[in-house]
C-alpha cells in the first residue's frame, strides 16, 4: 500500500511553501547506516517528537530520532500555525463526559501547551515570530450565540477570559460579511511552525540528541526500530509520524486516519491587507470544513480552507482553494497566489489526540486532528516524562476518548470521505 510518505511529496525535499522560501533551511542529515543504541528512540523530527527528544536530551537521555525525509517535513512545518487554547472538543462536552475534575486538568495541560510553544519560540526560534491572538468566526446568529455561552462558561469555570464579539466588532476585526459574530482569544497565538520546528531540532541537538533524516522507520518490535539501511536499539521507543505513518503499527491504523490539508499564500497585499484583517491575529471559523487564516509578516495572505479524504493530493488544489476564499473576502477578486501546497494531518474519530501505550517500552502520539500546534508541545512532554518514570500526565492523555474507525484499513477511508462530503454539503447549504 502506498504510504503518505512518499505519494504527494518528492523524497527529502520540503514542498514549494511560503514557509520554506522564508525559512533558513539546515543542510541535510545523514542517514543511519548500521546499528545505533540509545536510551530512547524517537520516530518523526516533528513538533511531537523533537520536543520529545528536547526535554529527554536536557534530562541526560542518550536520545536518537530518525525521520524518513527531513526535519518538519510533514504537517508541522506546513500547517496554519495557529496555537489554539484546549482540544477539538470544548470543554463543556469534556467536563460532561469525563467529570468536571478530568477536564479541569485537561484544560490545565492545554494551557501549558500554549505556553510551552510560546517559550520554546522565544528561546530557540523568536526568528518564528510568535504572535497573540485567534479569533472564531460564526456563520449564523445562533453559533455565535453559542461562541459567547462558551466565553462565559470558560470564565466562570476557569477564569479564562475570552472576549466576546457582535457582528459589527467581529467584522471591524475581520473584514468579511459571512461571519455574523465570533470571538477573541488573546491568550492563543500564530507562529510560522517550520522555523519553530527547525529551531527545537537545533536546541535538541545542542543538547545531545542524534537526529538522523531519510531514515525511514519500516518495523517495530519491542525495543528495536527498524530501518532502511540499520537499526535502532533502545531501551523506550516513541512514536510521533501522526498522519504520515498510518500503517507502522495497528492500534495506530486502526485509531489515526491521514487527511490532506491546503493552504494559499496570496502576493504581498501591502495596504490592501487592512480590507482583510485589521489586526495581527489568526483566524478560524465553524465550517465542518474549517477555513482558516492569517496575514504573513509580509503582508500576504495565508488561507486554508480544503480538505481531500484519499491518500493522493488532488490534481487542481488551487481552485478551490481560492473560491472559498473569495467567497469570504470578495475584494481579493484577482489577487495572485504565489504559493499553495498541501500537507497530510492525523485525524481520530472523535478529533482528541491519541496519547498511548504500544508495548511496554514504546509509547504513542499522534491524531491531532487540526489542532495539533500546541497539544504536539505537551504530548511530546509527557512522553519524556513517562520515559523519565513520572508517567502520571501521560495517562491523564491517555484518557481521551479515541474509538476505532469503522470499516478496518480499506473500508474506513471510503466512509469516511462519504460523511465529509455530507457534512461539506451542510456547510455549503448554510447549515
Amino acid at each position: 500500500m502506498t504510504s503518505p510518505l512518499y505519494r504527494n511529496d518528492r523524497p527529502g525535499h520540503y514542498p514549494e511553501s511560503w514557509y520554506a522560501a522564508t525559512a533558513d533551511l539546515q543542510p541535510e542529515r545523514a542517514p543511519l547506516l548500521g546499528e545505533v543504541r540509545a536510551d530512547v528512540c524517537v520516530i518523526g523530527a516533528g513538533f511531537t517528537g523533537l520536543t520529545a527528544a528536547l526535554h529527554l536530551a536536557e534530562r541526560g537521555f542518550d536520545v536518537v530520532v530518525v525521520e524518513a525525509h527531513r526535519v518538519g517535513f510533514g504537517a508541522s512545518g506546513r500547517n496554519g500555525g495557529q496555537v489554539g487554547s484546549g482540544f477539538n472538543k470544548d470543554q463543556i462536552w469534556l467536563a460532561e463526559t469525563l467529570g468536571p475534575g478530568p477536564a479541569r486538568h485537561l484544560w490545565d495541560l492545554a494551557e501549558e501547551a500554549k505556553g510551552m510553544v510560546r517559550d520554546l519560540a522565544a528561546k530557540h526560534a523568536p526568528e518564528a515570530r510568535y504572535t497573540p491572538g485567534v479569533a472564531h468566526g460564526d456563520w449564523t446568529l445562533a453559533g455565535t450565540l453559542e461562541l459567547h455561552n462558551y466565553a462565559d462558561w470558560l470564565g466562570r469555570h476557569y477564569g479564562y477570559e475570552v472576549q466576546s464579539l457582535d457582528r459589527r466588532t467581529f467584522q471591524d476585526l475581520c473584514r468579511s460579511e459571512v461571519y455574523q459574530g465570533g470571538i477573541l482569544d488573546m491568550g492563543t497565538g500564530h507562529i510560522h511552525p517550520l522555523r519553530y520546528v527547525l529551531g527545537l531540532a537545533r536546541a535538541a541537538e545542542a543538547a545531545g540528541a542524534r537526529i538522523f533524516e531519510r531514515t525511514e522507520a519500516l518495523d517495530l518490535e519491542d525495543g528495536v526500530v527498524h530501518t532502511g539501511q540499520g537499526r535502532v536499539t533502545a531501551s523506550h521507543i516513541l512514536v510521533a509520524g501522526n498522519g504520515y505513518l498510518p500503517h507502522l503499527n495497528r492500534v495506530l491504523t486502526a485509531k489515526v486516519m491521514p487527511i490532506n490539508s491546503f493552504i494559499a499564500a496570496t502576493e504581498p497585499l501591502g495596504d490592501r491587507a487592512e480590507t482583510v484583517l485589521s489586526r495581527d491575529v489568526a483566524v478560524a471559523d465553524d465550517r465542518f470544513v474549517v477555513n482558516y487564516f492569517r496575514l504573513s509578516e509580509d503582508r500576504r495572505l495565508l488561507f486554508g480552507g480544503r480538505e481531500s479524504y484519499t491518500l493522493g493530493f488532488p490534481t487542481d488544489i488551487l481552485t478551490a482553494l481560492r473560491k472559498r476564499m473569495i467567497r469570504l473576502f470578495p475584494q481579493l477578486e484577482g489577487v495572485r497566489i504565489d504559493y499553495h501546497w498541501g500537507g497530510t494531518l492525523g485525524i481520530t474519530r472523535s478529533r482528541l489526540p491519541l496519547v498511548t501505550r504500544l508495548g511496554p517500552t514504546t509509547l504513542a502520539a499522534g491524531g491531532f486532528s487540526g489542532h495539533g500546534v500546541a497539544l504536539t508541545a505537551i504530548a511530546g512532554k509527557v512522553m519524556a516524562e513517562a520515559v523519565a518514570g513520572q508517567a502520571e500526565r501521560f495517562d491523564t492523555l491517555a484518557t481521551l476518548p479515541v474509538p476505532n474507525f469503522p470499516g478496518g484499513g480499506f473500508a474506513r477511508a471510503p466512509l469516511l470521505a462519504l460523511a465529509m462530503t455530507w457534512y461539506s454539503l451542510r456547510d455549503r447549504l448554510g447549515h
